[in-house]
């Protein structure tokens, strides 16, 4: 019976795969190699998904993925968190899928796995959030949370959330706030999608950001930033043209760079086209833009108006201003 019940689950919360094509979702087709990028990334995260879904253990997800492409392996352990989310979500008793799973190899992908639990959150009504969210309790990563809220709104609501650039105001987690700030992590996720709505094509995606009030365009460059070094799909000269477009926000898009290096390298993943978007966005290696993340790690208990992960990002962005400053 309980296999039966794990094949359901399985069933019911995998989206169809046809779900992640580019010409299903409207997404901009700067050509096969881009499309191909992209697909597999969806298709990485749905392994993983529907690995923790129907996972009788949760070490059963490290059996299921340890097959795929290394630059796509930080995608399906997304997936995994997402799944185990909604599983806690739904199931009755104490969550405990995701907590176990970043005790245990989630925790060298946590950044992906934090975005994940964001994901689930997305397909959950809102009295469920507080179990999907039960393993998110680091002070400075639960952010990240919203991060994949965002990017889910602006992948499967695109012309909501991309075209008609709807707004995200007093978000209402985490529950004591800042909703202020809650709303520019969102902002942050919908950056990082943009860069596949663009279909990875920097000129789109600078004009699709620039299309935004003026005010979110540091979060969306950031966002799009961290896309392009950790999903990559463009060339040098591409990225050099993002980092031109992106002006005044040029240090948050080398650290938001720096921040998916970090990601990588964390777990084991690091790739060409991740040192190549380094190398652009920071004029660095990856493994020196993850140092200087590491470096700048501030204390949660710190007394300062900004949240912890905001100070962060600050103080990774000020490293690299010297370097790559606002560009014209």
């Amino acid at each position: 019976m309980t296999g039966i019940i794990r094949g359901l689950r399985r069933r019911v919360l995998t989206p169809d795969i046809s779900q992640t094509r580019v010409s299903v979702r409207g997404f901009h087709n700067k050509g096969p190699e881009a499309v191909e990028v992209l697909e597999s990334v969806g298709a990485a995260f749905l392994a993983g998904l529907s690995s923790a879904a129907g996972a009788r253990r949760v070490t059963d997800v490290d059996t299921d993925l340890a097959p795929l492409p290394t630059r796509f392996q930080g995608f399906a352990y997304e997936g995994a968190a997402m799944g185990f989310a909604l599983v806690d979500a739904i199931t009755p008793g104490t969550p405990r899928r995701s907590a176990e799973f970043l005790a245990g190899t989630g925790d060298r992908h946590v950044y992906m796995a934090y975005v994940g639990i964001g994901w689930a959150m997305a397909r959950l009504p809102r009295f469920l959030w507080g179990r999907a969210s039960a393993a998110a309790a680091d002070p400075l990563l639960r952010w990240l949370v919203l991060d994949g809220y965002g990017f889910h709104q602006a992948y499967f609501h695109t012309p909501e959330y991309v075209v008609d650039r709807r707004p995200v105001r007093g978000f209402p987690w985490p529950p004591e706030g800042p909703a202020w700030y809650a709303d520019r992590v969102v902002d942050q996720g919908i950056g990082r999608a943009i860069w596949f709505v663009a279909g990875s094509d920097p000129g789109l995606a600078a004009d699709l950001i620039d299309a935004f009030p003026v005010t979110r365009h540091q979060d969306l460059y950031s966002g799009a930033g961290l896309a392009a070094t950790y999903a990559g799909g463009a060339t040098e000269e591409e990225l050099a043209l993002f980092l031109r477009r992106s002006g005044d926000h040029a240090p948050f898009v080398a650290q938001a760079s720096a921040f998916a290096a970090q990601a990588r390298i964390r777990a084991g993943l690091l790739t060409p086209h991740t040192e190549l978007a380094t190398e652009v966005f920071c004029r660095t290696s990856a493994v020196e833009a993850a140092r200087i993340t590491d470096e700048e790690i501030p204390s949660v208990t710190a007394e300062s108006d900004l949240p912890a992960y905001e100070v962060w990002r600050c103080a990774v962005a000020a490293r690299f201003r010297a370097d790559v400053g606002a560009q014209s």
